[in-house]
């Protein structure tokens, strides 16, 4: 389970509003930002909010060979959030995880973004500790 975990938050986002709105153009960018550095997409599943004549926000996910990516976005305060986790079992998918989140930062482009690198499965990790039942 040794691997990479990327989390985004993108704020007053100046991206083509399609991107926010569409489903269609979000998976389509999704799909390019995760084959360009050699991640393997094995499926998705994007979903459409609101209607053809009003559309609202997209949600979608794409599951990789090496793990996922999850993407949200808001339209109404051009706000996206950000998901992806490769794992780093048989090689280190790290590099291509950064630069797929970066191109899709870059896509979006945020004039406010909160960011966060988190290394699972690594020897540093606090221990799990025994279930005691429910809390």
């Amino acid at each position: 389970m040794h691997g990479l975990h990327l989390i985004a938050e993108l704020h007053d986002c100046r991206c083509d509003e399609q991107l926010l709105f569409d489903a269609a153009a979000l998976r389509e960018l999704c799909l390019a930002v995760c084959a360009e550095p050699g991640l393997t997409p094995l499926g998705t599943l994007f979903h459409q909010f609101g209607s053809a004549a009003r559309p609202a926000g997209a949600t979608g996910a794409v599951v990789l060979a090496e793990s996922h990516l999850a993407v949200h976005t808001w339209p109404e305060t051009r706000a996206v959030t950000l998901d992806l986790y490769v794992c780093n079992f048989s090689q280190d998918n790290s590099a291509a995880a950064r630069r797929a989140g970066q191109r899709l930062i870059e896509a979006f482009a945020p004039t406010r973004l909160v960011r966060r690198e988190i290394e699972r499965g690594t020897s540093a990790a606090v221990p799990a500790t025994a279930d005691a039942g429910p809390c």
